[in-house]
């Protein structure tokens, strides 16, 4: 499986028939954070015809749903479910906000705009696999910073951050299979002074 990479919200546009179908990809851990985006997304395009949306969730792409938004039944929100699901893409939901042209585009019509569209913003993610991941936080005296960055810099990490104080206070994500070697290393680094410590 894969997820979005972080710090992007990715848009695509289809004008079909003079109807507008604006696509939007975001990042949601559990349907709760689907429908709490979904919700600001139907207060943001208040104004529309439709916000119709999928979504996709957990490790297995396991959990997952779906509306229609009032377009006539299967033809928005289960194409949309299906693109995304073929997609391989989990942890993500997809907004297709309709503004509608005046035109009837008919069942296929539609089933073809919604899937398009969440094609469309597909093409435009970043993506990474889906690698479980730990934060760490340690410490280490001035001397020894730049060895502990370097040493740092040979495993998958991300979101690094430093906060020079009496100490330099590291912290940031690396892949969960690599925290053993993190921790004994910067234990040896510090020959026992500096302590790793994470969470999920």
């Amino acid at each position: 499986m894969k997820i979005l990479c972080q710090n992007q919200a990715p848009l695509a546009e289809l004008n079909i028939k003079n109807s507008r179908f604006i696509a939007e990809a975001f990042t949601v851990h559990d349907s709760l954070e689907a429908r709490e985006r979904l919700h600001e997304q139907k207060k943001r395009y208040s104004d529309a015809t439709h916000v119709c949306h999928a979504f996709v969730c957990g490790k297995d792409g396991g959990i997952n749903g779906m509306s229609d938004d009032g377009e006539p039944g299967g033809t928005a929100g289960r194409p949309m479910l299906d693109v995304l699901k073929g997609s391989g893409i989990t942890d993500i939901l997809v907004t297709v906000t309709r503004y509608f042209g005046g035109t009837l585009l008919g069942t296929g019509g539609l089933v073809h705009a919604y899937s398009d569209s969440v094609k469309a913003v597909l093409e435009a993610c970043q993506t990474e696999e889906l690698v479980e991941k730990s934060t760490f936080t340690f410490s280490v005296e001035y001397p020894l910073y730049e060895i502990a960055m370097r040493f740092l810099s040979s495993f998958h990490t991300d979101s690094i951050k430093e906060d020079f104080a009496s100490q330099v206070l590291i912290s940031g994500c690396i892949w969960a299979s690599e925290t053993s070697s993190l921790e004994e290393g910067i234990r040896n680094l510090s020959k026992g002074k500096s302590q790793v410590q994470f969470s999920q």
